[in-house]
This record gives structure tokens, sequence and C-alpha cells, in this order.
């Protein structure tokens, strides 16, 4: 009998969406040199979350941020997402004092069979596993807290939570595995400001500006000043201000119909017996509408483009393990479900 392999609802939905990115990435275990920073800011924040709703300390947030950019006063990128994670973090502490649920388990993991429902056969091949990012208490109810961080809220994307079928998926699991009925999930949504630290001017710049209104004033002077660089107390006051904003967060409730659990494992199930073909027959093919899904290259565009080169597999990827996202103090998947 062979080893089962075990897999994620993330590995299932990018073999959905694409077998050949699935086969690079959970098969041949490839993963880009250069991460997404959308997705490590939003592993950033859901580590500060399951330590602000573990202690309820922010002290302890904020130092947790202060380690994870050690390098930011040379990088500005690091200095940007410093910036927005600390102001972030600070203001949901006081937007949220106390909370309306009880914390059960933070970060927790399970693991399932897949199983048809139709027989109850379980799969020989593959096991399901998995991490939320909490189950909480509230008004007697069990839920699943769902963290996101997002651009922004609107009724688009509010609609589109009901498309996340992977933390319903899992909800299903982990009545399995906790013996417990789950009511619903509440989707914690943070969103990203968008303010930008100021560079001010450079001295090129302020004089060709100054050339600039000299030209067009009628007395032939200009009083105007070099704009400096905004120092970082002045940007994370700015940026504390804008999450007083209303909108900056968002709760938002959905109830699981139980009709969606025998939708989604019967779909896991297909899923599975395409996979098991597709590796007997080694036929990984590309969805090619999914290369731009979110407006940008698939991390294995370059990768498919160039037909496997292994020169490109040296230069620009790395072999990791799949489902690093299981280990311990791994955030879930942080790549946004839409």
């Amino acid at each position: 009998m062979s080893e089962l392999m075990t897999t994620t609802y993330s590995m299932w939905r990018l073999f959905r969406n694409c077998r050949m990115a699935c086969k690079w990435r959970y098969i041949d275990e490839l993963v880009p040199l250069e991460r997404d920073p959308n997705l490590a800011f939003g592993s950033v924040i859901h580590d500060c979350l399951e330590c602000w709703h573990g202690e309820r300390d922010l002290a302890k947030v904020l130092d947790h941020i202060d380690r994870t950019y050690p390098n930011r006063a040379q990088d500005d990128h690091q200095q940007a997402d410093w910036h927005l994670a600390r102001a972030m973090m600070s203001a949901y502490a006081e937007h949220y004092p106390a909370e309306a649920f009880e914390v059960v388990a933070l970060e927790k993991t399970f693991e399932g069979p897949i199983v048809n429902p139709a027989t109850g056969a379980t799969s020989r091949s593959f096991i399901l596993a998995g991490k939320v990012d909490g189950i909480v208490l509230q008004d007697g109810q069990y839920f699943l807290l769902e963290h996101k961080t997002a651009s922004q809220i609107d009724a688009s994307y509010l609609e589109r939570l009901w498309t996340d079928f992977q933390i319903i998926l899992y909800a299903w699991y982990l009545e399995q595995t906790l013996g417990i009925t789950v009511s619903g999930i509440i989707y914690n949504v943070l969103v990203k400001a968008k303010l930008r630290q100021g560079k001010g001017e450079t001295e090129a710049e302020f004089e060709a500006r100054r050339a600039e209104l000299i030209a067009k004033s009628k007395t032939g002077k200009s009083s105007a000043k070099r704009k400096l660089p905004e120092d970082d107390d002045t940007f994370q006051q700015r940026l504390q201000e804008k999450y007083l904003e209303v909108g900056m967060f968002h709760r938002e409730v959905l109830y699981i119909s139980r009709d969606q659990f025998e939708e989604l494992r019967a779909e896991l199930w297909e899923l599975s017996k395409a996979m098991l073909d597709a590796r007997r027959r080694n036929t990984f093919y590309r969805n090619t509408s999914y290369c731009f899904q979110y407006g940008r290259p698939c991390a294995y565009f370059q990768l498919c483009r160039s037909g496997g080169n292994p020169n490109v597999i040296e230069n620009h990827f790395q072999r990791i393990a799949p489902h690093e996202e299981l280990r311990d103090g791994a955030g879930e998947d942080a790549a946004p479900v839409f």
C-alpha cells in the first residue's frame, strides 16, 4: 500500500485552477526565490493577530513587528511594512478593546481522511490537513475566526466571501475532529492603508521646482523651501489617524449551510480522482486563463514560458517541502482568497 500524501485545500484549489502550477509546487516542490510582498505582509499580520488574541498584550505584538523587520533602516520595503503593521495593530487593539466571543483555540491544525460522500469509501492515496486562524464561542455557538487583510472592503469583496470554500470545508473537518458543531465563520478583515511616507525632495528636484516658481512669479523671486522627508513619528501619527476612519476594520459573519459540506466533500473526492489520473499519466496541463488571474503573472509563469528550463529553476526558484503553512508558528496560506 502506497504512503498517504498529505494535501491541503490550497493544493486542491491550485490543482483545480491550473494543474501545471500545482505540479510545480506540490510535486516538484518549487517556490519562487522572490516572495510576493502582499503574502509576506499578510503572514506577519496573522502572527500578530494570533499573539493579540492569545495574550492581548500590545507591547508583545509591537515587539514582534520590530523583530520581523530588523533591516528597516536600510530597506524601504521593510520600513513601509513596519510602519503599516505597527499602525494597523495599534489601531486594532484600540478598536477591539474587548470581544463578544471567547477564544477556544488559535492556529488550530487538523488532519482527516478524504471520503467519498456517496459510498463512504476512504481515499487510499490522500489525506486532508489544514489550519484555521481560530475557533471562538459566541452566544453559545462555535464559529471559525478567519483573518483577512484587504486593500479595500466594498460590497463586491463581501459578496465574494461566500466563495471561500476552503474555510467551509475546514469547518467540516474540525467538526469531525473536535466533535463540535460549527455554526459559521467570523471574517475579521483589516484594511491596508495606502498612505506612503513622504520622501522629500532632492536638491536637484528642489532647484527645478524653485526655478519653475520663479519663472511664473512677477517679482522674479520665490520663498519656496525644500520639502524634507517625513520623519517616522509624523508618518506613524498620520497612519494611526487614518485607522480611526470608519471602514478600516470589519467583521462579517457567514452562517454555514449543511448542504455546502456535502457539495464540497463531493468536489474534493472528484479532485482526488483527477489527481490520481494526472499522476498516473503525467498529464498536468496548463490553464492559460489563470496565468494573470490577479492582474499579475502567476508565480510559475516564467517557468512555464521557458518550458521548465533548468537554468530558470536554478536562478529563480528554490525547493521547499509542501504545506509549510502547517508548521508550528506559520500562518495559514496568506494568499488572498480571491
